[in-house]
């Protein structure tokens, strides 16, 4: 059978350039998230773009690590671009007006395909190399990939661009070549995230959260300073387990110290869940054929349901600004947006149906402005056009380096107190000043 497998491979591979000729005018073109995006296959795109050859298209990618010709400001004029996550090539272009966003929780993505509510007409994205029975791996980009692919029921071509640098992984993310309609091989290295310092407010903040976390318990850690010092400081729990959107290096820290275990997990057990990894070299070589690891769609691993399983389910994300009722705006400043809903509010939702489970949304409590004035990140209002991220009504938890206070449950008047409690000492009269001016006092 083998050879059979080899032998369609062959019947199936194409340049990048032929692939690309097989699109038409007005496709939905689809790409997985970071490395999932197919670099060869976008060069190409955007230059047959370029040259006048397709028009109409609508593109939905988000999170490129790197720009491609497709991101060409000529072919932003000729093309629809639409990001569900803003990396920093789409965050250029969307404040420049030049692309678009959509706001969607990443555990939505499965089920908005399902439900023929994006156009999706070609998926395209990176994989492993074939094995010897025919299958291709998404590798560590699941993402939301995959489930557009599987399940997009206008679905008209699958595209898979072989990369021989992206690891293998389990779980459920295969395709078998008798799926695939185009092979491109295109053998680049991996984009890698380079190391984030950890701050004396990421340790803060990272105590405080630290002393609610108990042995035994699953994590989902987001990506920066304040989850990297959440890592450094979980070194001497046991037996802790992994079901999370995304893997990052802090986990591998806490895996070869002993503290990951996944042994007390009550679903999947002894099995790190997760969607998609970002940080290493030295973290892809870890999940690439690791049989502890299994790789699923983020509308499975980000579904509040699935999340709830896991018995002490603890969610740690970041947000840019808090207002005195609780609102967390954790994806634009002001209406200008710079990343993107993500799995933060599926995560939130999840941890709080869990048994045990928590959620932390953690901020430093001030930032310095343009002109370098202080100013405080906990505020009486979101500035107008502020896109709330996770509503007051599904927040728990909310720490900054002077504390951590749980929001869920209380009334408006205990909130305001509470957040005043842990914003910076300067601010704390003008925001109980405010705060009696609305009322909340």
């Amino acid at each position: 059978m083998e050879q059979r497998w080899r032998e369609m491979y062959k019947s199936k591979l194409k340049t990048a350039e032929e692939a690309v000729a097989q699109i038409r005018d007005g496709e939905g073109v689809g790409f997985s998230l970071a490395n999932g995006q197919p670099v060869a296959f976008a060069n190409a795109l955007g230059k047959r773009v370029m040259a006048g050859e397709l028009k109409n298209l609508n593109i939905f990618a988000g999170l490129g690590l790197s720009p491609t010709l497709l991101n060409s400001p000529e072919v932003a004029n000729n093309v629809t671009f639409d990001c569900p996550y803003l990396g920093p090539v789409e965050r250029f272009f969307v404040q420049k007006g030049l692309y678009t966003y959509t706001p969607v929780k990443l555990g939505d993505a499965d089920m908005i395909a399902r439900r023929h509510l994006r156009p999706g007409q070609v998926m395209a994205m990176t994989v492993s190399p074939m094995d010897q029975h025919g299958f291709f791996s998404c590798g560590i980009n699941v993402d939301y990939g995959y489930g557009l692919a599987r399940m997009h029921p206008g679905k008209r071509l699958l595209v898979v661009e072989v990369n021989e640098h992206m690891p293998r992984t389990n779980g459920v993310n295969l395709f078998h070549v008798s799926e695939v309609d185009v092979i491109i091989e295109n053998n680049v290295p991996l984009k890698t995230l380079p190391h984030v310092p950890v701050t004396p407010e990421d340790e803060m903040i990272a105590q405080y959260i630290v002393e609610h976390i108990r042995d035994g318990a699953c994590l989902q850690l987001g990506i920066g300073g304040i989850p990297n010092a959440v890592g450094s400081f979980l070194k001497d729990k046991k037996d802790l387990g992994v079901h999370t959107e995304m893997i990052t290096d802090s986990m591998l820290d806490l895996w070869e110290c002993g503290v990951l275990t996944s042994r007390k997990k009550n679903f999947i057990p002894y099995k790190w869940v997760a969607s998609f990894a970002l940080g290493s070299q030295r973290l892809y070589d870890f999940v690439n054929e690791n049989p502890m690891i299994d790789f699923y769609s983020v509308g499975f691993v980000n579904r509040p349901s699935i999340i709830a399983k896991n018995d002490n389910m603890v969610s740690v994300n970041a947000t840019l600004e808090v207002d005195l009722t609780g609102q967390c705006a954790s994806e634009s400043i002001g209406p200008v947006q710079y990343t993107g809903t993500g799995g933060q509010l599926d995560f939130v939702q999840g941890a709080w149906l869990s048994k045990g489970g928590q959620s932390f949304i953690a901020l430093h409590s001030t930032y310095i402005d343009k002109s370098g004035q202080k100013k405080s990140k906990i505020v009486p209002m979101l500035a107008p056009g502020t896109f709330v991220t996770t509503p007051r009504t599904e927040v728990d938890w909310i720490v900054t380096e002077y504390g951590a206070v749980q929001l869920k449950g209380q009334n408006i008047r205990q909130r305001a107190e509470l957040l005043i409690s842990i914003a910076h000492p300067d601010f704390r009269d003008e925001l109980r000043y405010q705060a009696k001016k609305l009322m909340f006092l």
